[in-house]
This record gives C-alpha cells, sequence and structure tokens, in this order.
C-alpha cells in the first residue's frame, strides 16, 4: 500500500504559490521540506509538482531506466519558436542528439586542456585589477567573477573577447541575459501570478531574448565568413558531422546552443567561485590548507596546466563549496514512458505519471543519514578523493545526473581551480564585513548576495612585477619590490611619532573601542597608533614597531575578525616573529570558566614561542568581577605606558599628561543631519504584546517582518541598533543647557566613532551614537575629579569613590557619568569632554523566538523590560535596549540583523532520531520557543511524522503570573510536540511543578527521564543567566555522581567528572548565558 503525499493546502486559482513566496524560493522549498519530510507536492500553475529531499529519493529518481530528465518551466515558458539548446531540448528531439554527439569530443580532456592558455590569459587581466587597486578596494566578488566567467567562456568556445575588465559597464548581453533569467526564476508575489495568467511576455522581454539572439547569431556569421583553425567549441559546431547521420549543424541550431554556453557557461562558475571563496573566508582553517597546498604544488612559479592535477585539497574544496551551495540546487524529472510500474512510486509514495518531480539538491546534498549531524558545516576533508569515492552516487549531483548531465562540467572545473589557486597564490584575502551572514540571490542559479571582501598582495609581491610574472615563465618578484604597491596609510603621517599597531579581535565591539582608546593616547607617548582588526595582519605582522593585541573569547573561538589571523599565527606559516615588540590584553567573563581568556592567552603564548619580544604581562580583564574599561585603563596607564615610556630612554610623569579625551567641536543652530547605520537593515514591527501580569518584571513579545532577503535558523539571535530613552537625552539637555533645536559639528582630527564634520542636532546624536547608562571607569572619575576646581568636598568624595569604593558604588550600582554629573553639579566638565569620555553605541543581542517554518518572512523576540529605581540613586533607571524595543508599535522601523549562534546550538538534523533536553528560565525560554514551534510545524505538516522525545525543563515565578505562551506551551504538550516540565519559584506546592522550587530541583526530580533520554543520543541545551548555568551543572554533577555510585558502587573523581564535561562541551550539551 502506497503513502500519499503530504503538502499545504492549495487556494483556489492561486494554488500554493503564496508558500513559496520568498526573494530567494529554493529557501521556502527547503522550508517546506523541513516541515513536510523528504517529499511533498505542491500547486503551481495549476498542476501537482512533487518535491523529493533526501538521499535515497533522489537516488531513485536518477534511476535513467525509471525516469527521465524534463527541462523545467524556467527555461521553456514563453520560449520563441525555433531550435532549442542542449539544456533545454528534450531527450526524444533530434537536435538534442545531434548536439550532443558533435559536441561531446569538443569537451574531452584533451579539448579542455588547449583551452588552459586563454583561461590564465582571463584569469589574470582579474588578478591584475585586484593587485593595482590595493587592499582598501571593495571587491564585489559575484560582479567580478561573472565578469570572468563570461569572458572566459566567450574566449575558450569561440575566439570572443567582451573585455569586460576593461569597461565599466557590463556588455549588452550580460544586461539582457540577467533580465531574461530573473523573468524565468517565477513570479515572487501574487501580483505577479495573477499577470501571468492573462498570457504574453513583455516586449522589454521579447527585446532582450532577441539582443541575445542576434549576438549568438553574429558570431556565428562571422565565423563562417572568416574560417579559422582554431579548435574551440565554435568550430567543432560550424565544421563538425554527427557520427551517426553525417549531417552538420544548421546555423540556427549553433546560435540556439551558442546562447546556452554562453549564459551556462558562465552563470554557474560565477556562483561556484563566490561561494568558494565566501566558505574559505568564513572558514579559516581551511582557507589555510587551501593556500598551503598551493604554495606546496605551485610556490612563486607561473601556474601551468599539470599543477591542477596535485591540487587535491583544492579540488575537495569545489566540491565541498558545491554539495552546501549549489549553483543550480535543483532539477526536473518525470517518470519514463516505457516505465512499466503500475502505479509509478518513489520511497513508497505513488507518483501520477504526468507529473514533475523536482530534486531539490540543496537539501539532498546535505542529507544527515549521508553527511552526518555537522552535514550543514564546511569540511572539505570529506570530499577528498577516497572518502569522495565511497559516498552514494545519488549524495553529490550538482551537474545533474545520466546523459543529460552538464557536458560543460570539465570546462567549469578546470577553471575554477585555476582562478582559485591563482587567487590564492597571490593574495591575502578578508571579508570586508567579518560578521557577513551568508545569504543568497537568486536567478535561474544562485550566487552570495552582498559579499565584499579585500585583497592584499601576499609579502614579497608588488602589482607591477606580478603583471611580468603572470605573462613570463619566470618566478615571482622578491619581497624587496613589495612596499611599491602599498598605499600610504592616511594614520601613519604622523610627523615625528613612532609607528605603532593595535590590532584587535572583536564581535561586539568593545575590543575595538578599547584599540581606539589606547589609539588616542599613543601620540601624547610619542607614537602614531594604526588600528585595525586582527585579521589585517595576517600573514603581514608588522616588526620592529610595538604591537598590541586586544582580544576576547567567543566559547574558546576567535572572534569574527580574528579566526584568519589566529589560524596562521598557530601555522607553519608563521615560524618565526622574531623582531616582533608585541603586548596582550584579554577581555573575557569567568563564567565561561572552561575556555576564559584561551584566545588572548594563545596569542601571548605563541608570539613568546615564535621568538616574539613581550613588552609587558598580558593584561587581563574579567567582566565576572570587574570593569572592563576600568581594568584596561588601569593596565595601559600602570603598567603599558610606563614600559613604553622606558623603552624610548625617558620617563614623563603621567600625572603631567592631559588625560582628558580631546574632541574639538562647535555649537549650530540648524536643521538635524543623521546618518545611516552599517551591518544593520530596515525592519517593520507586526504586532507586539505584554507576556506576564502588570504585578511581574515586565517580559515582552516582538513580532517583525524582515528583509526579503534576511534568513536565519532556530537558535539564530537577531541584533538589534536601539536608540537611548528619551528622559536620559533630556538629562544630558538639562544639564547642559542646550536647547532642543542646536546642532553640533564634531570636528576632531583623532579617533572618534562620531559622526566627524556632519551637521546634527545634539539630541539626534545623544540618541543614537553614545551609550549614557554605562557605569563611569575610573579614569572617567579621574577626569570628573580633575574637573572639579572649586569644590575641595567633592573632590574628596570622587577620589574616595574612584580609589575605595568604586566596585560597591560604581559598578554595582551602574553609577553612570550622567548620574555623578547631577549629583554633583559643582563638577565643571565642559560638553566636548563628557562626549568624548562616553563609548559608543552597541548592539544588543536577543535569541530568536520562533522558526521560519511558521512564518519564514518574520521572526519573534522575546524580551525583558527594566525601568526601575536606580541603583545609583539618580531617578529610574531605564534598560535602553528594553525601553526602546517597547517604545514600538505595529508599522514602526527597526534596524535589526541576524547573526548566527554557536554552529552547535541548533536543533538536531536527525530530528526523528535525536532526543532534545532544554533548560531554561525565564526569557531563556526565547530559542527553545522556536526549537518548540519547529517541532509543531513538522508534526503538523505530517501526520504520520514521529520526531525523537523532547524534553523542556522551564522555571518561572508562578503558573498564572509569568507563565511565558502558556497557552501555546500547553497545546505543545497535549499534542505529544514537548514534554513541559515546569518549576514554580513562588508556588513550588502547584500539582504542574511536582514540589519543585527552580529547574535544578526539576532536574534531580525527573532524572530518570533525563538518563533516559541520555542514553538515546539526547542533546542538552541551556539558556539562561549564569546563575542558571551554575545551578544546572551543580545538579548534573550530582546525577552523574549518583549514577556512577548506582552502577559500580564507585565515587566519580572530581578529575574524571571536569573531564567529562569538557570532553561532552558543544557535543552534548550547549549553553547560552546571557548577562
Amino acid at each position: 500500500m502506497f503513502k500519499s503525499v503530504p503538502g499545504p493546502p492549495a487556494y483556489p486559482i492561486i494554488g500554493n504559490i503564496l508558500d513559496i513566496r520568498d526573494e530567494v524560493p529554493i529557501h521556502a522549498m527547503a522550508n517546506l521540506a523541513d516541515k513536510y519530510g523528504p517529499i511533498f507536492k505542491l500547486i503551481l500553475r495549476g498542476k501537482e509538482v512533487y518535491f523529493v529531499s533526501n538521499c535515497q529519493m533522489v537516488g531513485e529518481l536518477c534511476d535513467e531506466t525509471r525516469f527521465i530528465k524534463i527541462a523545467p518551466d524556467a527555461l521553456t515558458k514563453d520560449r520563441p519558436s525555433g531550435p532549442s539548446g542542449l539544456f533545454v531540448a528534450r531527450e526524444s528531439d533530434p537536435d538534442w542528439g545531434q548536439a550532443h554527439r558533435i559536441l561531446m569530443p569538443a569537451f574531452g580532456p584533451l579539448a579542455i586542456g588547449h583551452m588552459f592558455d586563454e583561461m590564465h590569459d582571463i584569469a589574470t587581466q582579474l588578478v591584475l585589477k585586484w593587485a593595482r587597486k590595493g587592499p582598501e578596494n571593495r571587491i564585489p566578488v559575484t560582479d567580478d567573477f561573472t565578469r570572468l566567467t563570461l569572458d572566459t567562456i566567450a574566449l575558450c568556445a569561440m575566439d570572443y573577447r567582451f573585455n569586460s575588465f576593461y569597461q565599466d559597464e557590463m556588455h549588452p548581453f550580460v544586461k539582457a541575459m540577467t533580465n531574461s533569467l530573473s523573468a524565468r526564476n517565477g513570479p515572487s508575489s501574487l501580483w505577479d501570478v495573477i499577470k501571468t495568467l492573462g498570457g504574453g511576455t513583455s516586449q522589454d522581454l521579447l527585446n532582450d531574448r532577441k539582443l541575445m539572439a542576434d549576438v549568438a547569431a553574429q558570431l556565428v556569421k562571422f565565423r563562417r565568413e572568416h574560417p579559422s583553425d582554431k579548435k574551440d567549441l565554435l568550430n567543432a559546431m560550424v565544421k563538425g558531422k554527427d557520427p551517426r547521420t553525417g549531417e552538420g549543424m544548421r546555423d540556427e541550431l549553433i546560435s540556439a546552443n551558442m546562447v546556452t554556453f554562453l549564459v551556462a557557461g558562465h552563470e554557474t562558475t560565477s556562483g561556484l567561485l563566490s561561494f568558494a571563496f565566501m566558505q574559505l573566508l568564513k572558514n579559516p582553517a581551511a582557507h589555510r590548507a587551501a593556500q598551503s597546498e598551493v604554495d606546496r604544488v605551485i610556490g612563486m612559479a607561473k601556474m601551468r596546466l599539470e599543477h591542477l592535477k596535485d591540487l587535491k585539497y583544492l579540488n575537495a574544496v569545489l566540491r565541498e563549496t558545491l554539495r552546501l551551495s549549489p549553483t543550480v540546487p535543483a532539477f526536473v524529472r518525470q517518470v519514463r514512458d516505457e516505465n512499466n510500474e503500475n502505479p509509478p512510486s518513489i520511497g513508497g509514495y505513488e507518483l501520477p505519471r504526468d507529473r514533475k518531480v523536482i530534486a531539490l539538491i540543496s537539501k539532498s546534498q546535505q542529507d544527515p543519514d549521508v553527511y552526518g549531524d555537522d552535514a550543514k558545516e564546511f569540511k572539505p576533508e570529506r570530499m577528498l578523493d577516497e572518502k569522495f569515492e565511497k559516498l552514494p552516487k545519488s549524495a553529490w549531483k550538482p551537474f545533474g545526473t545520466g546523459m543529460r548531465a552538464c557536458i560543460g562540467r570539465p570546462f567549469a572545473w578546470q577553471e575554477a581551480l585555476l582562478v582559485t589557486a591563482l587567487i590564492l597564490q597571490n593574495f591575502d584575502l578578508k571579508l570586508d564585513d567579518p560578521s557577513y551572514k551568508p545569504s543568497v540571490k537568486q536567478t535561474l542559479t544562485l550566487k552570495p548576495r552582498g559579499l565584499f571582501i579585500r585583497a592584499t598582495l601576499r609579502k614579497g609581491i608588488d602589482a607591477t612585477k606580478l603583471q611580468e610574472t603572470m605573462i613570463s615563465n619566470g618566478s615571482a618578484p622578491t619581497e624587496n619590490n613589495a612596499q611599491l604597491s602599498k598605499p600610504l596609510d592616511a594614520n601613519s603621517q604622523g610627523e615625528g611619532l613612532r609607528e605603532m599597531s593595535i590590532l584587535y579581535g572583536s564581535n561586539t565591539g568593545t575590543c575595538e573601542t578599547l584599540a581606539q582608546r589606547l589609539a588616542s593616547d599613543a601620540s601624547r607617548f610619542g607614537y602614531n597608533g594604526k588600528v585595525m582588526d586582527m585579521d589585517s595582519a595576517t600573514s603581514d605582522l608588522p616588526s620592529h614597531q610595538p604591537v598590541v593585541v586586544i582580544t576576547a573569547s567567543y566559547e574558546g573561538q576567535p572572534p569574527d575578525n580574528a579566526a584568519h589571523f589566529i589560524n596562521w599565527l598557530t601555522s607553519d606559516q608563521a615560524a618565526s616573529l622574531e623582531g616582533v615588540e608585541y603586548a596582550v590584553f584579554g577581555c573575557g567573563h569567568s563564567d565561561w570558566s572552561a575556555t576564559f581568556q584561551r584566545i588572548p592567552a594563545l596569542v601571548d603564548e605563541v608570539f613568546e614561542q615564535k621568538e616574539g619580544t613581550r613588552i609587558v604581562t598580558r593584561g587581563v580583564s574579567d567582566a565576572a568581577k570587574g570593569d572592563i574599561f576600568s581594568d584596561f585603563d588601569q593596565w595601559a596607564d600602570q603598567i603599558f605606558w610606563p614600559a613604553m615610556t622606558k623603552r624610548q630612554g625617558s620617563q614623563p610623569s603621567l600625572e603631567n599628561i592631559d588625560r582628558s579625551p580631546q574632541l574639538k567641536i562647535e555649537l549650530i543652530s540648524g536643521d538635524r543631519a543623521s546618518r545611516l547605520r552599517q551591518g544593520v537593515c530596515q525592519a517593520v514591527v507586526q504586532d507586539v504584546r505584554s507576556l506576564v501580569s502588570p504585578s511581574e518584571p515586565e517580559k515582552r513579545h516582538m513580532e517583525i517582518l524582515l528583509p526579503a532577503d534576511m534568513t536565519y535558523e532556530p537558535g539564530d539571535y537577531l541584533t538589534v541598533l536601539p536608540l537611548n530613552p528619551e528622559a536620559n537625552i533630556q538629562r544630558v539637555m538639562t544639564r547642559y543647557h542646550i536647547l532642543w533645536d542646536v546642532t553640533i559639528v564634531i570636528k576632531s582630527k583623532g579617533s572618534t566613532t562620531l559622526p566627524a564634520y556632519m551637521p546634527m542636532l545634539v539630541s539626534a546624536l545623544l540618541k543614537g551614537y553614545v551609550e549614557l547608562g554605562q557605569p563611569a571607569k575610573k579614569k572617567d572619575i579621574k577626569i570628573l575629579e580633575v574637573s572639579t576646581r572649586n569644590d575641595e568636598a567633592v573632590r574628596e568624595t570622587l577620589a574616595t569613590l574612584k580609589d575605595t569604593n568604586f566596585e560597591s558604588d560604581v559598578l554595582a550600582k551602574r553609577t553612570s557619568i550622567l548620574d555623578l554629573l547631577e549629583r554633583y553639579p559643582s563638577i565643571d566638565l565642559p560638553f566636548n569632554v563628557f562626549l568624548a569620555m562616553l563609548p559608543p553605541m552597541r548592539h544588543r543581542h536577543y535569541s530568536i523566538s520562533s522558526s521560519p517554518l511558521a512564518d519564514p518572512t518574520g521572526c519573534t523576540i522575546t524580551y525583558s523590560v527594566i525601568d526601575e529605581a536606580s541603583l545609583s540613586g539618580q531617578g529610574q533607571f531605564v534598560g535602553v535596549a528594553g525601553s526602546y524595543l517597547k517604545s514600538l508599535h505595529p508599522g514602526d522601523s527597526i534596524q535589526v540583523a541576524v547573526r548566527a549562534a554557536n554552529k552547535q546550538f541548533r536543533l538536531p538534523l536527525q530530528a526523528e532520531r535525536t532526543p532534545i533536553l532544554m533548560l531554561c528560565a525565564g526569557t531563556g525560554f526565547a530559542p527553545f520557543r522556536g526549537f518548540v514551534q519547529q517541532r509543531a510545524e513538522q508534526l503538523k505538516a505530517d501526520k504520520t511524522r514521529k520526531l525523537a522525545p523532547a524534553i523542556l525543563f522551564i522555571g518561572c515565578r508562578s503558573s498564572t503570573l509569568d507563565r511565558l505562551y502558556a497557552e501555546e506551551l500547553d497545546a505543545w504538550g497535549r499534542d505529544g510536540t514537548v514534554d513541559v516540565r515546569y518549576a514554580f519559584s513562588k508556588e513550588q506546592d502547584h500539582i504542574d511543578a511536582k514540589g519543585c522550587k527552580y529547574v535544578q530541583d526539576r532536574m534531580i526530580k525527573d532524572k530518570e527521564d533525563i538518563f533516559g533520554l541520555w542514553d538515546q543520543g539526547a542533546k542538552v541545551f541551556i539558556c539562561g543567566s549564569s546563575g542558571l548555568a551554575k545551578a544546572v551543572g551543580k545538579a548534573a554533577r550530582t546525577l552523574i555522581k549518583e549514577r556512577v555510585k548506582a552502577i559500580d558502587g564507585s565515587d566519580v573523581e572530581e578529575e574524571r567528572l571536569n573531564k567529562w564535561f569538557r570532553e561532552n562541551r558543544n557535543e552534548r550539551f550547549v549553553t547560552d548565558v546571557f548577562a
């Protein structure tokens, strides 16, 4: 008995078009596969279309005896009459058979090998362009690779030069092709569907198709009129004879195939190259391994064809890239007429004979049954030759299957290998935005959206000598020429100042702020501080000048903009750091005890091991015990700068130096000017509501409509750029007697994050650019003390606050600079100094509390609002982000970005096999609401689907006052989506709490259920405050000891227990701790 294929309900006329309404339709289809399982159906344009998404079913679909390739609608709809190119023609079409037989020899290994020099010619143009523009150029990767691949296929296939690198605008053929592909991609809105129901094709689209056909026809005509002996694809078609019939191809058929080659021959390869470099730059270890292989195989010599066969790892990089990001993410099959199955079926599901079946290889190539739980991770090692050969044949199908697989695969592969190797040989690359979240744009194929990189010529190479090397057979230039290509840095022109490099690694901006602070102080000590992220110094660490590294760790991993530097530093590439003078300052939080200060300590140790010269001992700040900014100021003022002045042979008194931040400003009455923020996009608030009783600390829910190209997974964060509360802005304006219409122009030439030389309202500057509520630092209080000239009592009070009572009266009570200015009116602090003391406004991260399966166009967040009497005694303390979010209403705009969570904080890919345990309290439930909602959507879509068990341990105060999303959780509990175990701190006797006050109590009570799921391979997730994490960890230790004692009667040694936690962290259990 065959099973029926599931799918979402369809609407009259429009069918399921709303279910694939997405900027990137393949994302919507992937979501439907997650929701409905490995096979589902949709009604599109009035017909049933079937989709399969796992390796086993795709394998069945690739059986040439049962199924046949069908060209997708995107290639066949509204086609003009006339012959069809290879990709569009049916297998039964005589034109397809003739073209296929004539062209197969032209794509053989020998013929493709003969094209190497011309491929190298075009690749050289790309490399020289990047070299001449220098490291400050933001490279639009996809655009440049499109120029490269178009010019390559045109030159190699038909001896034509588009010369795309010598003109700003692309050839008209490219514009026409892009318009045509976008139109073929299908309607993205309901209105588009309604328009297509009326039939017809726009005149613009007809003109574009005519231009493409005309270009191809002109190329064929020119070759007929100007014969050549070149062995290219055009001559193969012009001169070739069908070995079966002895006939040649007519010009119309040649033209049709020329268009096919120009489109397919560059569109897919440019996508492959773009995704490959995106993956390499997001995975520093793979990047380093690929570049090391290029250095070993090719060195600095000119690349030759014979080098390609030895680039085994680079081969694996391209394979893994196409596994995760196939540029053609699906292909279409249909039951063969000669298939005698009655009825035809796949995977136990019945298929109608006349319906199209789409293989979603973008999903099947990430099948966890084949690739494991890390199937979504980029690991080229799994694609090395021996491992690759052992994969099921259907596990990797980016070029299609059978006789109808891509005929141009050898051409594309040789080109991609050559270009990738050439770029790695000559450049050190970095992402323009280290926190870039992979995003996709879709026409007929897929490419990265908004991907920009920067390319720096590797040490010892300059643009002039590079040109000679690329053209000649010689080796690369010597190091003596390296400086010729490096543009002068504007920051390095300080007269009479020694150079100092200040490197930072930071995801949240804290370490970058510290680096800017150090740079602003540097000139007072005789140094010109150049600030850059750590990745900028990869393979090019300055020597014979001080190098300061300020960095943090994130779950023991380097920050986004330091990953490549760390990978290089710990590799053999950084063999010796002799001559490098260095100092390291590390930020961290000891609640992450297993990885506390790992990256700063690693940098410090490796610099020493590789013969660097340590200037001072490593600075350490623990945010759990104090204030990072004050710790840094103390290290800089009392340790680092005294050591630096001593190294210069002089030792000026620090007390005599004016340490007040300097900022030149001018106040003007005028209009407001604004500046756009980077890294966030505009979204729209759709719904807001409170989740708790008015008597409880406020927790709220917000639904947000995301930008069309912004996607997320359950567990990800939503970054929000907030605005300061109006009350705090008014406090500043009142303290400094500034009217609301006063405009400010910042005229500082120093290091500042404020918008310089741009008139704007003072209120706007205070609202969006600076933090007003952060605790004052010791250095700040010292400046306030110095600024109090006529009130000795206040001076003494501030001195005591700084030296004796700082932790108890400033940090613990979150006393800000503004609080102190209001408390002590006699402090005469100029407004420009006040502004310079304020840290820049920073983003806030919130766990997304929804699943894209419920609504791929938007997400929700769950947050707390703090509005209570200030511990400092200065009015109310209002949380910046919470109050900002609460002020928003449906229809309001909000600036957001999606940030990926720890890659281990994800639902298991094998949802049917891997149980999950979730432990949280309060708003720590946010990511787990997304997890449970994902499960609920999957079960709702397919009633027969069985997911592995899930237990949620959640702590609240009360069963009625603050039980978040109570109705949802009750419903999910009833239908088996999740088993909810409550603990109520104020109602532990409630029937649902089972006598448990806290989550850790409920763990102990339900230990047998925890043991049972753990033995089944469960993954454990913890989200909440550091206090919750510690309490859960303590309870887990108790349970382990009890269980071992019950099994074998032994006591578990503490070291053995610690080892167990280290080995299972981020494997079997994952934590997400928030402040």
